[in-house]
């Protein structure tokens, strides 16, 4: 089983953010992160898990991911993003990443699991440090579909 542990910050919204992902798969563990110098927190939220799936390299495994973000969780385990979809993704914020997601999810199973944040879960407060880390740092990544769409 690989899970995926995931969380966006921003400083303001819109802001400087980032995202903060930690993958884990036995003993084997990874992060990621990175901080964009104009964006919102459901974007880093939505980025943290799009990043941390796309570096799976095996289509083999269960797959959970596990966040703080009702916005995502919800989009997903209500069947939202279902519905988005169908309507052409019309009246809904960050359609870019959605698409980007779905196309993620039709290759593979994954389940998505609600974390409460901010409550004591090691992997969550990492992935926090690693999100507000990333949206602090002197050079920031350009969010191009954010600052573009603005």
């Amino acid at each position: 089983m690989i899970e995926i542990f995931t969380d966006g910050a921003s400083r303001g919204n819109p802001g400087p953010g980032g995202y903060g992902v930690v993958l884990k798969s036995g003993n084997h563990r990874k992060e990621l992160s990175e901080g964009f110098r104009m964006t919102t927190n459901n974007r880093m939220e939505l980025m943290a898990v799009i990043v941390g799936l796309e570096a799976i390299k095996s289509q083999t495994h269960e797959i959970r991911v596990y966040s703080d973000s009702k916005y995502v969780v919800d989009a997903i385990n209500l069947k939202w993003l279902e519905k988005w979809e169908k309507n052409n993704y019309q009246k809904i914020k960050n359609p870019d990443l959605w698409k980007r997601l779905l196309a993620i999810l039709t290759q593979y199973p994954v389940k998505f699991i609600w974390i409460k944040g901010h409550n004591g879960h090691l992997e969550n407060e990492l992935c926090d440090q690693l999100a507000v880390r990333a949206a602090t740092q002197n050079v920031l990544s350009i969010d191009e579909n954010f600052e573009k769409n603005r």
